[in-house]
């Protein structure tokens, strides 16, 4: 049955194809840009086949996701009433970041997650106290910033009291408003590339 219709038997694609007459579309060829037509090509955005500006979509996560750590991690280490804390490392940071060129008009985007490694020490009854733990960021996007949630875990901390844990928790949510002005400038920067 197969043979039958590679043998032209049928309504395959490729029989219909063999039998192509004069009066249809001739086949598409590749063509060479010159430099000259190049230069008399009116300045538009995105790439240079894409002259009308249709609609055209940029990946940009690597350069986002460096960009969101570098930007992170530089902002340091915040002191509080009862001891201090810096982010180590950013332990995750994973989304999506593009530019889109739709009707010769530049638009932007992206969404992550976020998850902040964090170490501190805290004066706990008047003995200095090492303290881990981990700043999430959920799912934000551009322009949502004001937004912006983030949720305190503590390492494993056995012996600290849940008053203590408490304090600290809400030391470390001062972190939220330095981590929202860096991915305003991380979105600033989007927006100018």
């Amino acid at each position: 049955r197969g043979r039958e219709r590679e043998n032209g038997g049928g309504g395959s694609y490729r029989y219909w194809v063999r039998e192509a007459t004069a009066d249809a579309a001739p086949l598409s060829l590749p063509k060479k840009l010159s430099p000259q037509h190049l230069l008399s090509q009116p300045n538009s955005l995105g790439s240079v086949w894409n002259t009308a500006g249709t609609w055209e979509k940029k990946n940009l996560n690597n350069w986002a996701t460096h960009r969101i750590k570098e930007l992170i991690v530089s902002v340091g280490s915040l002191e509080f009433s009862g001891g201090k804390a810096q982010i180590a490392k950013v332990s995750k940071c994973s989304g999506d970041a593009f530019l889109v060129i739709v009707r010769n008009k530049k638009r932007v985007g992206y969404t992550y997650e976020l998850t902040l490694k964090i170490k501190g020490e805290w004066i706990v009854k008047e003995e200095k106290r090492m303290v881990k733990g981990h700043l999430d960021f959920p799912e934000f996007s551009f322009g949502e910033l004001d937004d912006l949630q983030m949720q305190v875990r503590l390492s494993d901390e056995k012996d600290l009291s849940r008053q203590d844990m408490l304090q600290i928790s809400q030391n470390l949510k001062l972190f939220l408003q330095p981590v929202r002005e860096k991915l305003l400038q991380f979105e600033q920067e989007l927006k100018d590339r």
